[in-house]
């Protein structure tokens, strides 16, 4: 008999007991397995549970400062190298051969215009000219004869010369008829008869002769005659005129003041025509030649403004204008040059001393100018941030130039008057929302 069951007890009242305790294993085993589940979605799904839409979580706005874009107005610098150059310089050369006899200066000396440098032996000059001023003397007094005329005198002689030819000639007309009477009678042989008419033809010559020189006389001389001696007293005028050049080149003389930078030739050196004496410079007036850089090539005119300074004069400055333009590359940096006049230099600039410009280059109006804080530098490119419905916009662009506190750029995606952030771009993004809390040129707030 079983005594451990309690009175009143029976299978079905156990049976009932136990049900509800198998409803909570099973829910329990449900909510184990769920929570598993969930468990395994977080470890195997991180990004997508960490990560909520942006939508949903918003990106913070940056506070910006900007500043409207203007048009190219002003000027850039552009630093110049180059060196001076003496404006006028001549190097005096002989203008003939000849033994250097003196020189009168030296290095360093002031030259005036007219003065002589040097001096070349002249005798044989001075003798060629002597020569030459006898010749033109007697051509002259030739010249003088014709223009005057035959002298009454020298007409008078003429005259008696022919009434002596003409007696010489009636006397061996004589001769002849009265030996031809006597070759007749055989007194005589024909050979004097023969002489007797040969002496009648010379006296007959000789008075035609006469006659004719007193004709000249008379006529006096043809304009053909004076012509021609005209023109030979022109001739040895011209032999006088050269010789006194020749004398005359053997002074060498300035045509310019200057000072005495080189001197090829000493007393007593034998010189040729064209041979160098010395060199002159004239420090009053310097050209400067500076070198472009090779993107100004072609680009830059006449009058524009150039700053110039040299090492060797710490304290100098000067200023000049662009006077010309050369061009042609210089030979060895292969850059274009200019060229300036610079009146009045100091004393200490000479040529061929090193020297410095900065040259005034105007900005293109086709050019915009961005304050220098909107340029952003990012992988090798300028960028500018501008604003289109309140999210920042990135806009690549190109330097132009460096004004200082402002730069100039070019792009096709502005436009002058747009706005462009100048504080805070720094950590923009294109797409990045942006609040404007001032603006440079309305100074106001929002």
């Amino acid at each position: 008999m079983d005594t451990s069951k309690s009175p009143g007890s029976s299978p079905e009242t156990t049976t009932k007991s136990r049900r509800p305790k198998r409803w909570q294993l099973g829910l329990l085993a449900l909510l184990l397995l769920l929570g598993g589940g969930a468990l395994f979605w977080r470890t195997t799904m991180p990004s997508q549970e960490a990560a909520p839409p942006t939508a949903a979580r918003g990106l913070p706005t940056t506070p910006v400062q900007t500043a409207a874009i203007g048009r190219g107005q002003g000027t850039r610098s552009i630093q110049l190298a180059g060196q001076t150059e003496a404006n006028r310089s001549a190097t005096l050369r002989t203008q003939t051969a000849g033994t250097v006899e003196r020189v009168f200066v030296e290095v360093g000396d002031l030259v005036k215009p007219g003065m002589t440098i040097a001096t070349l032996d002249d005798d044989e000059r001075q003798l060629a000219l002597a020569e030459s001023q006898a010749k033109l003397a007697q051509a002259r007094s030739e010249l003088a004869r014709l223009q005057v005329g035959t002298r009454s005198e020298i007409i008078a002689q003429r005259r008696a010369q022919v009434r002596s030819a003409q007696a010489s000639e009636r006397e061996a007309q004589d001769n002849l008829r009265r030996n031809s009477s006597l070759v007749k009678a055989g007194a005589i042989a024909q050979r004097v008869l023969v002489e007797s008419r040969a002496s009648v033809e010379t006296t007959r010559a000789q008075r035609l002769q006469a006659e004719a020189t007193l004709a000249e006389a008379t006529a006096g001389p043809t304009r053909e005659e004076i012509d021609a001696q005209t023109a030979s007293v022109a001739a040895a005028q011209s032999v006088v005129n050269q010789s006194r050049l020749t004398l005359t080149r053997t002074q060498v003389k300035s045509p310019i003041a200057g000072t005495v930078q080189t001197r090829q030739v000493n007393v007593g050196d034998l010189v040729e025509s064209r041979d160098s004496i010395v060199t002159l410079v004239n420090n009053n007036e310097l050209d400067v030649f500076l070198e472009l850089p090779e993107q100004l090539t072609g680009s830059v005119r006449t009058g524009l403004p150039v700053e110039l300074r040299a090492r060797a004069l710490p304290d100098w400055r000067g200023r000049a204008t662009i006077s010309g333009v050369v061009p042609a590359a210089n030979a060895a940096s292969r850059r274009q040059l200019v060229r300036l006049r610079l009146l009045n230099p100091p004393p200490n600039l000479l040529p061929k001393m090193a020297i410095a410009g900065t040259l005034q280059l105007p900005i293109e109006a086709t050019n915009l100018v961005v304050p220098r804080d909107a340029l952003v530098r990012r992988d090798e490119n300028w960028l500018v941030y501008t604003i289109r419905d309140g999210k920042a916009v990135e806009v690549k662009v190109q330097m132009v130039a460096d004004l200082g506190e402002t730069v100039a750029i070019s792009s096709n995606q502005l436009r002058a008057g747009q706005a462009v952030v100048v504080r805070g771009s720094e950590a923009l993004k294109s797409g990045s929302p942006v609040q404007v809390v001032e603006n440079q040129n309305t100074k106001k707030t929002s």
